[in-house]
């Protein structure tokens, strides 16, 4: 039983469940301007106001799980992408801030929802530019990043970014579609449908753009025996996003949402066998980079203890608060 292993895919679990459970919230904020000031825009807000917080949840687990059992790739991983995390952080306050301010202040309730909006974009942006930051290779010497500090701008890093806006409008409008009913919802199925097309287009340039740019990413995916183990994900993506978008059209009302989470899961299997086995290409593994062996198994009997408790929690609160969205305001 390899530890480093194991923990790998309890991070990569927990990067997953937050992206998609923080996305949509995310995506709503991104799409707020769209929705017609009044009862549309309370009742997209009302949708995730008992979940949105317990959401971050998993971003404190996949940070602090880096940390623990991952500390060198924290160690470089960080100071290569500090921008972009303080944004990605100051992108989230400003976002829950103005989530709760908006309600109890009306007189500048403009003004707070320029702040759910502006927050909520620049952390679905910052969020997309570290992945593509990541993915383009982190210089490191002597275990420290040894780059610069604007390495993480460039325009792959640009295209990976917009790739997770459009990719957590699609989460946001397909919540939206379940979670709504009437006007609301025919609006929701629109946003929808033209957030799949830019989130599919955008998925296709990335990943074409991930063959130049890297020699070992091409090898991986386009030449044997790899590309037999690689293939059954684009493939199955496609299948996914072309289902999707029938859901979408045929007014499906919470199929939409559960495609959009599977087409992000295959996106994270992409990212998978693109990466594996290094945590900080082009140089740094799993193994380079994990804690020391009793500092795993003791940390593992702490995730086996808690993780099961925090599944538990969320499903409770996504049941209870299961069903379309009344018109009584967020308090």
């Amino acid at each position: 039983m390899d530890l480093t292993v194991i923990w790998a895919f309890i991070i990569a679990f927990a990067v997953f469940a937050y992206v998609v459970m923080d996305g949509f919230d995310l995506g709503i904020g991104i799409l707020f301007p769209t929705f017609d000031v009044g009862r549309e825009r309370d009742r997209a807000m009302n949708s995730i106001a008992p979940v949105w917080d317990g959401n971050e949840t998993w971003l404190v687990l996949g940070g602090g799980g880096l940390f623990a059992a991952f500390p060198l790739a924290y160690a470089v991983i960080l100071p290569a992408t500090y921008p972009l995390i303080i944004a990605m952080l100051l992108g989230l306050v400003f976002r829950g801030v103005a989530f709760e301010y908006r309600w109890r202040d009306p007189g500048h309730r403009r003004l707070w929802d320029a702040a759910f909006t502006g927050g909520s974009l620049v952390a679905a942006m910052a969020q997309g530019m570290t992945l593509g930051a990541l993915l383009q290779g982190i210089e490191v010497i002597d275990r420290a990043y040894a780059g610069s500090w604007f390495d993480w701008l460039t325009p792959y890093t640009l295209l990976c970014g917009l790739g997770v806006v459009a990719g957590y409008a699609l989460l946001g409008s397909t919540w939206l579609i379940w979670k709504l009913d009437g006007p609301g919802q025919a609006h929701a199925r629109k946003l929808a449908l033209r957030s799949a097309l830019a989130t599919i287009v955008l998925m296709g340039a990335v990943s074409l753009y991930n063959v130049f740019l890297n020699a070992e990413y091409a090898e991986r995916w386009l030449t044997a025996p790899e590309i037999y183990f690689a293939a059954p994900v684009p493939i199955l993506t496609a299948i996914v996003a072309l289902s999707m978008i029938q859901a979408i059209r045929k007014a499906r009302n919470s199929k939409p949402f559960w495609l959009s989470i599977a087409l992000f899961f295959f996106g994270m299997a992409g990212l998978g066998v693109t990466m594996w086995p290094y945590v900080v290409p082009p140089g740094v593994t799993i193994w380079d980079a994990a804690a020391p062996e009793r500092s795993q198994v003791f940390m593992l009997i702490g995730v086996a203890i808690t993780l099961p408790l925090i599944i538990a929690y969320t499903a409770w609160a996504y049941w209870v608060f299961r069903g379309k969205v009344a018109d009584e305001g967020y308090h």
